[in-house]
């Protein structure tokens, strides 16, 4: 997995990975009860997506900095500076305290002294810019058998929770688990609460909003590309690798997690009925639905 033991075993990086978690998670809770998103047939099964080289090809804060740099929020120079350290955190993978600290800072320096309003509304911008023609479609047709066999379905993703919401709500989404920026009047602060939605702190912010929302997380399904979302994809009762780098096509096969590589140039419309539903999930799904109807009739 690319984390090193000392890392992996610091009570500090564990608490702030908690607190991220359950922080994101109560942020997706409020989205939920103030959007209009219909009330699902299946309530206990849903479907989690990362983001990154899943869902999107690149990195969504990517798109995000280079449209900001478009506006003059940086420069060129800083936009550089901040790809070659994305780079080189996602080639290496680390969880290390200093790689945390570095991506931590780089994310703050987005967001620090700007309203909540003023980034959402150029997050809206942005995407319609340089984020809708990236998705891939392939995982999209994934998300949307879940949404059609009446599931939720989430984000799950490092980016700051407002553009993950924007990500979501375009895809038709149930909403988004992102990194949460503390704000105060609207504006924010400068700091995290915890820290990056990135690794185990992926897992927490699942298992969270799971206990509020009454999931049965043998029933849901995780995906994603990265062996650094392997805890997340370990707490759903089904897990998929979508696009997956080296390290989590190697656990994948040893696990026998289902793998869908759509840089092959495979086609969405070639997905067949849904083994990576769970044979427990489709059978809730039917049978939800058939309650579902009595209901109405």
């Amino acid at each position: 997995m690319f984390v090193r033991r000392g890392d992996r075993n610091n009570p500090e990086l564990e608490r702030l990975a908690a607190l991220a978690g359950e922080a994101s998670a109560e942020a997706a809770s409020v989205a939920i009860e103030q959007s209009d998103t219909p009330v699902p047939i299946d309530l206990t099964a849903a479907a989690f997506f990362d983001v990154d080289n899943t869902i999107m090809m690149g990195a969504s804060i990517f798109h995000f900095a280079r449209g900001l740099a478009a506006r003059k929020f940086f420069s060129n120079s800083d936009l550089a500076k901040f790809a070659m350290q994305q780079v080189m955190f996602r080639i290496g993978g680390k969880e290390s305290a200093d790689g945390i600290r570095s991506s931590r800072e780089q994310a703050l320096s987005f967001v620090a002294g700007h309203t909540v309003a003023e980034l959402s509304a150029l997050g809206e911008e942005i995407f319609d810019e340089l984020m809708s023609d990236k998705i891939w479609p392939g995982t999209r047709a994934l998300a949307q058998m879940h949404l059609d066999a009446g599931q939720r379905v989430w984000l799950v993703t490092a980016t700051p929770v407002e553009l993950a919401e924007i990500i979501a709500r375009r895809l038709g989404l149930t909403g988004a688990l992102g990194t949460v920026a503390e704000s105060t009047d609207g504006v924010f602060t400068g700091k995290l609460v915890g820290e990056m939605l990135h690794g185990p702190a992926k897992a927490h912010a699942v298992r969270s909003l799971a206990a509020r929302e009454g999931l049965d997380l043998r029933r849901c399904t995780a995906y994603s590309d990265s062996s650094n979302d392997i805890p997340m994809l370990s707490v759903a009762g089904t897990a998929v690798a979508v696009n997956p780098d080296s390290g989590l096509r190697e656990v994948a096969r040893k696990r026998g997690w289902e793998i869908r590589d759509f840089r092959t140039g495979r086609k969405a419309a070639k997905i067949g009925v849904p083994s990576v539903l769970g044979a427990g999930a489709l059978a809730g799904a039917v049978a939800a639905g058939l309650a579902y109807r009595k209901r109405v009739i």
